[in-house]
């Protein structure tokens, strides 16, 4: 009987030590992606429809509405210890009311590339994963030198990067593809934009006549056709259009990855589609 109570009580004292789950809502398809590249699935409670769709390692676990329409509700029923957001006019109300109710929000910015290397390290400090984050970030940076380096001599073809075609959306100055774009040896002609994202007019991109095009717009399977009606473009006559997935432009924690895809289409191939 002895050796029965002494059993419990080691079970007992081992229950008390083990640190609490922490309880984690993302509303941010990026946000979520660098939680599970830390090895910290466990800490989600709550993922935006979006995290949802893109991480099948989430896609059971309850949905708390879209990125820019999520459920206050929702969220306060799964009671998190924390709800991470990537900032934007559409949150800020979301954010006060949760925090009103008692519910820390963390708010993280991801628009340059030490936007995103900072997330991923307070995101690691949050889940206690502090060493895996130092990691991730530490393979980003080398990445970043090394491809620096490598283009330091070469020639920059002017390049622009589309996001979107009809109404016509570019990579402009402020965003961390244009820090990724100029890593890779690439002159970005969007940059004197500041917005991140900036909408602009046919005429711009005609009168800019850049060397390369890069497509990451919603319908891939369209892009040759949809550019080949400007035949007067430098890009179009040397057939220097690039298709990017999707997958090329997240800001999440394998941007060495989306740093070697813009680096391989800018070389002058022929079209093609990069994974």
């Amino acid at each position: 009987m002895l050796a029965v109570f002494l059993i419990l009580a080691v079970v007992a004292s081992a229950a008390a030590e083990e640190p609490e789950r922490l309880r984690i809502v993302s509303l941010n398809p990026s946000l979520t992606e660098i939680l599970l590249s830390l090895d910290a699935a466990d800490t989600l409670v709550g993922v935006d429809d979006y995290s949802a769709r893109q991480q099948p390692s989430v896609a059971e676990l309850p949905r708390v509405g879209g990125l820019f329409s999520p459920n206050l509700e929702a969220i306060v029923a799964l009671e998190p210890d924390a709800v991470v957001v990537v900032p934007a006019a559409q949150q800020r109300d979301l954010g006060e009311r949760l925090e009103q109710l008692g519910i820390r929000v963390v708010s993280l910015p991801n628009h340059r590339l030490e936007e995103v290397l900072t997330s991923i390290t307070e995101l690691g400090a949050l889940v206690d994963r502090d060493q895996a984050a130092a990691a991730r970030v530490a393979v980003i940076r080398r990445a970043v030198a090394e491809s620096r380096s490598a283009t330091a001599e070469a020639p920059h073809p002017r390049v622009v990067m589309v996001i979107q075609r009809d109404p016509l959306y570019v990579v402009g100055g402020g965003s961390y593809l244009h820090e990724l774009l100029d890593v890779a040896g690439a002159r970005n002609i969007a940059a004197g934009f500041s917005e991140a994202y900036p909408r602009v007019g046919l005429e711009w991109l005609l009168a800019a006549a850049p060397d390369v095009i890069l497509d990451a717009s919603p319908d891939a399977a369209q892009a040759e056709a949809y550019w080949s009606r400007w035949p007067s473009l430098p890009a179009v006559r040397a057939n220097r259009i690039v298709v990017l997935s999707a997958s090329a432009w997240r800001p999440g924690p394998f941007l060495e990855q989306s740093l070697q895809l813009l680096a391989d289409a800018l070389r002058p191939t022929e079209l093609r589609v990069a994974p």
